[in-house]
């Protein structure tokens, strides 16, 4: 299942149900047969090496398949024949042995290398495949999904996969050979007793199942709750600060211990099914060693069977049993990679909300006119309406600001713009077209989001720069650095544009984060510019030195501003205030303030408050 024929099943689904697979809810359960037959695909790729593997899987049974013959024949020999029983055939029987023994060893060596490494390929294809898949999803799988189970999904299950690809083919396989030759021996050889001993096996194979389904639960509440302890140890660690604050490190040291006690009830219990399976294998295996004395004594006794011939049953029964017990060791692993498959499919199968339609085109130098037009959005989780019927129109060039109390929608007018979310009611344009007829990717690059929470990856300025342009000239860097007001302070940091700004951009204060954000909008140079309260979390130098780089980034771009300081947008072309009602008021900063209205009492409110 590659990449990208994977990305189109999901985009086909052109009326998802909003509701199906959402990850807030309890999630899909799959069948045993469903899981092994979406994991097939994966082994297509490397089917020669795969071929191989089972070849030297079939070569590694001979000398456990041939070794009681040859027992066999050394006994009867020696019973029914002492003189032919010589060192030369001694000699010859042992060097076959030795020789069956070489190859045994060297297919194993390929089983041990390859197939490992076979397993290993096809982990790495379906970790790329659930990146990819992640990055196609939309905010409200992230809303509903909390990332230490993401996390555990594409690594920890993963893990348990590549053993799973490589040694669920082989066991399986060598178990069906062995099976399949110990019954045409042991049959050739007294087929009753033959039949006594294998009419087992079927009841043993249903009391196996039903206890791997208890253990396959086991497993799966297992790896949900490793997810939620990963979940708990993130959300801590990088609260820490938090934490300290407010000095409750106990309290948190409580969530954990609550989440790492409900880990180990789980995986007891996990034992316990575990321990459960390994006796009824051996209470099986007792049984057919049971029979092997009993019927095997009586027919030796009836002469219905030679001595030499007994030797051998007991050694093909031996093995017989030896294949099932590698089963059940097996069973395990089998069941941690059939829950990590299915893990895995859980993020596969997630639907896509936001994808290109049917003869969606390419972004080219829009002029930057947006519209929503009897545009309606509430977020279907939770079916909370944001707002309905909303009509709005923005210039090419035009500097908006969107004010209003907390909950009116201003963020989300914003995140329908780059299609973050796409509306449930009307339609939002840029330049006459639904946003929805351009391409995904080239609607986002035609657009700047600055935010008031600012993320900075791992890396050094400059990497977090030429973020907004990959590929871009350290010229250019250097330029959106000054033009963002950024290139003055960079240069005074210990190591300028290759200093390290630690996890998150720990290292740096607020105001140079923005700076640092807004330099990576300037590089990528976007007709379109997002200001989602980008000053509110400022101090006033910040805020200043901030206010000038916007400033100078809106200049001949359409901007739309989100604000609650309002001192910020005074020289806005037009404002518009929101309300749960919609849009109630709508002007320039002087003309709302002539009014006297909700914007006028919210501007009062603010100078008061300065």
């Amino acid at each position: 299942m590659s990449q990208k024929c994977s990305a189109q099943k999901h985009k086909m689904r052109r009326n998802p149900d909003p509701m199906q697979n959402d990850p807030g809810r309890r999630e899909r359960e799959y069948h045993t047969g469903t899981l092994l037959k979406r994991f097939v695909s994966y082994y297509k790729p490397y089917k020669r090496t795969l071929l191989m593997d089972l070849l030297c899987a079939a070569l590694t049974t001979v000398c456990d398949l041939v070794l009681p013959m040859i027992m066999r024949t050394i006994t009867s020999t020696g019973m029914e024949s002492p003189e032919l029983l010589t060192m030369h055939l001694i000699l010859r029987l042992a060097g076959l042995y030795f020789l069956l023994k070489i190859v045994e060893c060297s297919a194993s060596y390929y089983m041990a290398d390859m197939g490992h490494v076979m397993g290993a390929k096809m982990e790495t294809d379906m970790r790329r495949d659930a990146y990819a898949h992640l990055m196609e999803l939309s905010d409200r799988y992230y809303n509903n999904t909390k990332v230490g189970q993401i996390m555990g999904r594409i690594t920890n299950d993963l893990f348990d996969v590549t053993e799973f690809a490589h040694h669920c083919p082989e066991e399986f396989f060598i178990a069906a050979i062995k099976a399949t030759g110990a019954f045409l021996v042991l049959g050739s050889i007294n087929l009753p007793l033959t039949l006594i001993i294998f009419i087992m096996i079927p009841i043993m194979l249903c009391c196996c199942i039903a206890i791997n389904q208890w253990e396959r639960a086991a497993f799966r509440r297992q790896r949900y709750q490793i997810g939620e302890l990963n979940a708990r140890i993130e959300d801590s660690l990088l609260g820490q600060k938090v934490v300290k604050a407010f000095a409750n490190e106990a309290i948190e040291q409580d969530k954990f211990e609550y989440d790492n006690v409900k880990f180990l009830g789980i995986k007891s219990k996990t034992y316990q099914y575990m321990a459960i399976f390994q006796t009824s294998i051996r209470i099986f295996d007792g049984l057919m060693y049971l029979s092997v004395v009993l019927a095997g004594g009586l027919f030796l006794v009836l002469k219905k069977v030679e001595p030499a011939d007994l030797v051998a049953y007991v050694m093909y029964v031996s093995t017989l049993i030896a294949t099932i017990r590698r089963i059940v060791e097996f069973a395990e692993q089998f069941q941690r990679g059939m829950t990590g498959i299915e893990r895995f499919l859980q993020i596969m199968d997630a639907d896509i909300d936001i994808f290109d339609h049917d003869g969606a085109k390419e972004m080219v130098n829009p002029k930057g006119e947006i519209r929503f037009e009897d545009a309606s959005f509430e977020y279907m989780d939770d079916h909370n309406t944001v707002f309905e019927h909303l009509n709005l129109t923005i210039h090419p060039g035009e500097k908006v600001a969107l004010v209003g109390p907390s909950g009116s929608g201003k963020t989300t007018m914003c995140n329908l713009i780059p299609r973050f979310y796409d509306v449930t009611g009307g339609r939002v344009t840029i330049d006459g077209l639904d946003v929805k007829a351009y391409t995904v990717q080239s609607l986002r690059k035609n657009i700047g989001i600055v935010q008031q929470d600012v993320y900075l990856f791992s890396g050094t300025v400059y990497d977090n720069i030429v973020y907004g342009k990959p590929g871009a000239s350290r010229e250019e860097v250097l330029e959106a650095a000054k033009k963002a007001g950024a290139h003055e302070f960079i240069s005074h940091l210990k190591d300028g544009y290759d200093t390290y700004v630690g996890e998150r951009g720990v290292k740096l204060s607020g105001g140079q984060k923005q700076r640092i954000s807004i330099a990576r909008v300037f590089l990528k140079d976007p007709a379109i510019i997002i200001l989602d309260e980008a000053t509110s979390a400022l101090d006033n130098e910040s805020e200043f030195e901030v206010a000038k780089a916007l400033n100078e980034l809106a200049v001949g771009r359409t901007t739309l501003t989100v604000a609650h300081r309002l001192s910020t947008i005074r020289d806005s072309d037009r404002i518009f205030v929101l309300t749960e009602n919609g849009i109630e008021e709508e002007g320039n900063h002087d003309e709302l303030m002539d009014q006297k209205g909700i914007y006028y009492k919210f501007y009062q409110m603010a100078e008061r408050l300065r």
